[in-house]
């Protein structure tokens, strides 16, 4: 019998979950118009599947429209099922866009940033995650021996990162025991959070078909070391130059990066959590963690919420198409398009207000009292989820990037994962979160 092939079409939501419907491959042509069905309430469904206080109730109906530049197949010549997934946009089913629909919520922040400053955003997500085997040992941080243990879960992951149309940058052994991490080549624009969703799907499904656990958890233990997300952003403009260096100033940011920047960190204990929207997040977000505590910018610091990078002057690259900021306030458990639009809404706002120049960091903050990071304007982040969620919700300017439901939403959604850990003891928590990211 010959197997009639699926796509699933599939969107990033709330929860930072890839989830979709699949379709016959032979109608694709009429569902890039017409869409699959979806449910309002679909967008309440946390990470661990409990289902938090939904406005929408069981009615409504919603359309999710593939989107065929993400569209990705996959065939890895072993005898099992190719796979075939594409990214889409939700709508109302007349056309209009839904007000929690992640994609379009970035879309606008891109739009809003081109409208503003007439500047594109350049950029890549690097990712850390777990690898689980029984090959796993102690003292094979950053090894070749680390490195071989997995090679063949590596060379599958870059032959499909080139299937799907993504450029593979590195793969390395990370500090953790079990940690890896793996790089991407830069895109323009939207495409950024798209090829992050991607290259997470590309992931599970290699570990999948080698009969592995990944897992991008923030934390598997409170004594353990984080998988964090890295997002690297540089500036152009519409020609696609680079516009965010500027060698006359010390640290080579350009005044119109450095307005980026100062609205990042300006807003940056508003949208945390957006970016770090776990309950274990936060516990990443202390110092001496090489993750991100306060909101400082720091010169080549891991530990900045965001990082100056180093230029190669060994590159063929000219040092201001490679010169980039990463922002590393942000884990896994955020959808990309949330976390990105997030960041783009506080950069354009920065650029809106002309923001001074931040200063910039190059000590640890963790030994300043209080009053050097006041005179500083530096703010300690939110040390839990619940903290964070005040602060979003409290900030007008933050809530009004959003569309008008979102916010409530979103806190209902987070209100809702809270309530399903609520009675679990610490070493459970961890574990949940391990499992379903």
């Amino acid at each position: 019998m010959k197997r009639e092939p699926l796509i699933i079409a599939a969107t990033s939501d709330i929860a930072g979950k890839v989830r979709g419907k699949s379709f016959p491959a032979s109608q694709l042509e009429k569902r890039l118009e017409r869409g699959v069905g979806w449910t309002p309430t679909n967008v309440q469904i946390t990470c661990f599947d409990s289902i938090a206080d939904s406005p929408y109730g069981a009615l409504g109906d919603l359309v999710m429209i593939p989107d065929l530049t993400t569209y990705t197949e996959l065939d890895f010549q072993d005898g099992q099922p190719i796979e075939r997934f594409v990214l889409g946009n939700i709508h109302e089913t007349n056309g209009s866009t839904w007000e929690c629909c992640t994609r379009s919520i970035l879309r606008a922040a891109i739009e809003r940033l081109e409208s503003v400053a007439n500047i594109s955003l350049f950029g890549a997500f690097e990712h850390e995650f777990h690898l689980v085997s029984n090959e796993s040992a102690l003292g094979n941080a950053y090894t070749t021996s680390g490195f071989r243990a997995q090679r063949e879960f590596a060379e599958v992951l870059v032959t499909a990162i080139n299937q799907a149309g993504l450029r593979p940058d590195t793969f390395m052994k990370e500090y953790g025991i079990d940690q890896y991490e793996i790089t991407i080549g830069p895109v323009l624009g939207f495409a950024i959070a798209d090829h992050a969703t991607i290259l997470r799907e590309l992931v599970r499904i290699c570990a999948e078909r080698l009969r592995l656990h990944s897992s991008f958890t923030p934390l598997r233990d409170p004594m353990d070391v984080g998988n964090g997300v890295h997002i690297h952003m540089s500036l152009c403009d519409k020609e696609g130059n680079a516009i965010t260096y500027d060698s006359k100033n010390k640290y080579g940011l350009s005044q119109t990066a450095g307005q980026f920047i100062a609205g990042i960190l300006k807003y940056l204990d508003s949208i945390v959590a957006l970016t770090a929207p776990s309950v274990i997040s936060y516990s990443r977000l202390i110092p001496h963690r090489w993750s991100s505590a306060f909101n400082n910018l720091g010169f080549r610091d891991r530990e900045a919420a965001v990082r100056i990078c180093p230029v190669n002057s060994l590159s063929d690259i000219a040092e201001m198409d490679q010169f980039n900021f990463e922002f590393r306030a942000t884990d896994a458990a955020a959808s990309p398009y949330l976390a990105l639009a997030a960041i783009v809404h506080a950069g354009t706002q920065g650029i809106e207000e002309e923001l001074d120049f931040p200063v910039v960091t190059e000590e640890d903050l963790s030994l300043l009292s209080e009053s050097e990071l006041y005179d500083r304007n530096i703010v300690r982040l939110p040390e839990t989820l619940e903290i964070a969620l005040e602060r979003f919700t409290s900030n007008e300017t933050v809530i009004g990037w959003f569309p008008h439901a979102f916010a409530d939403v979103y806190i209902k959604h987070k209100q809702g994962e809270m309530a399903y850990l609520s009675k679990m003891t610490e070493t459970e928590i961890y574990a949940a979160y391990a499992s379903v990211y």
